[in-house]
């Protein structure tokens, strides 16, 4: 069976998937030690391997999704997006954390979310795209995406942050009047600062609250670490400042593979900072190598977008592009100190679980779109060629 009828779409999205995957699978292995043993009965072999398992299902799912009609994901978009805020509600209702637990899996009703409300999202302007210029439409869609954000705002702030810009970026593309979205973003902004203002002035007092009941509590956990960005400690081993020793011992080529030192010592190394462990061991070769991966995937889904005839697939495409590239930047930002910690992971290549695998679905819809588009444009070549031929002929 030829590879084109197994790996359908973007050839070139699928190769950089490869190789981010193989890049996951050497600095999981590699930097996944010390959590490993601070598990009561865990092996950093057996985490490995679930880590397999995990990017596998992810190709597998990928593989499934490619091959449905992307326009089908339209149709159970609603639907999607009621269950979700369901999750969303019972998790803040039951514990105020990010997981749910159902017969011994967890999962992070988060990364479910921000892959559904992008791909509805898309479909309200789809459907809606000859009212969109109105305050109603506008009213509508901020209301939908709002009610996500807000049940994912108490205890993950970051992953809030992101989905909302990203649903911004998909209603400024799909046509919302712009003083709209100018006044929005004002308000946000206005209301941003005087919030950061009053974190940073008062939360950190408050840290030491951890009850669990509190869906407020993070707040000062959000003041703390934009306090220590701003006004770092450097005598402390804290995992952003091993992360920059890291960075630091890498240099230019790096340490070489499996001789990190930092890893060993940072509970976070397979996660939150695993491109610091990627610079450690491959130097700036290797942090810039994975940074133009990334940028790679997000032009292939911004060109595909606009190759796109359909509203709802460009924007699915642009959405779910965008979080995916958002979010390693982030990822990137943080280890090199340039954002406060944010604990998002770096897509792909972070160590797996519902982050890995839902965003790996959100790439099969991508190449679902990328399946009908090029499958399209050969169909339109290969009649015009007929035509061609007949033309000859006569």
């Amino acid at each position: 069976m030829k590879t084109s009828k197994i790996f359908r779409g973007d050839k070139v999205i699928w190769v950089v998937f490869l190789l981010l995957s193989i890049i996951s699978l050497v600095e999981v292995y590699s930097s996944i030690g010390l959590y490993a043993y601070s598990l009561p009965g865990s092996h950093p072999t057996g985490l490995f391997l679930k880590h397999l398992a995990i990017v596998i299902a992810t190709y597998i799912a990928i593989i499934f999704i490619s091959r449905i009609n992307y326009r089908y994901f339209s149709r159970f978009a609603m639907l999607a997006y009621w269950i979700t805020l369901v999750l969303l509600a019972v998790m803040l209702m039951l514990h105020g954390g990010r997981w749910l637990q159902f017969h011994g899996f967890q999962f992070q009703p988060s990364e479910i979310a921000k892959v559904v409300l992008i791909i509805f999202v898309a479909r309200m302007l789809a459907v809606k795209k000859d009212h969109v210029t109105e305050l109603g439409t506008f009213l509508q869609l901020l209301i939908y995406i709002v009610l996500v954000v807000v049940l994912i705002l108490p205890e993950n702030f970051s992953m809030a942050a992101l989905i909302f810009m990203v649903c911004y970026l998909m209603l400024i593309i799909g046509g919302v009047r712009r003083s709209y979205w100018w006044r929005l973003l004002f308000a946000l902004l206005l209301v941003g600062g005087v919030a950061m203002f009053v974190m940073v002035k008062t939360g950190t007092n408050d840290t030491q609250s951890t009850d669990g009941d509190d869906v407020l509590h993070r707040s000062g956990i959000w003041a703390e670490r934009v306090d220590n960005w701003l006004h770092p400690n450097d005598t402390i081993l804290s995992q952003e400042n091993m992360a920059k020793m890291a960075i630091a011992r890498g240099g230019g080529f790096g340490a070489g593979i499996g001789n990190t030192v930092h890893a060993r010592l940072m509970t976070q190394a397979h996660n939150d900072f695993i491109y610091a462990i990627i610079i450690e061991e491959t130097g700036m070769i290797g942090g810039i190598v994975v940074f133009l991966l990334y940028s790679i995937l997000y032009f292939r889904c911004i060109r595909l977008a606009w190759r796109c005839k359909g509203k709802f697939g460009a924007l699915t495409v642009v959405g779910l592009g965008t979080i995916i590239y958002l979010q390693a930047l982030t990822n990137m930002c943080v280890a090199v100190g340039v954002l406060p910690v944010t604990g998002q992971t770096l897509p792909f290549i972070s160590y797996g679980g519902t982050a890995y695998l839902f965003l790996g679905c959100g790439l099969g819809v991508i190449q679902s779109v990328a399946d009908d588009v090029y499958g399209s444009e050969k169909k339109r070549t290969e009649q015009k060629s007929m035509e061609l031929n007949s033309t000859e002929q006569v």
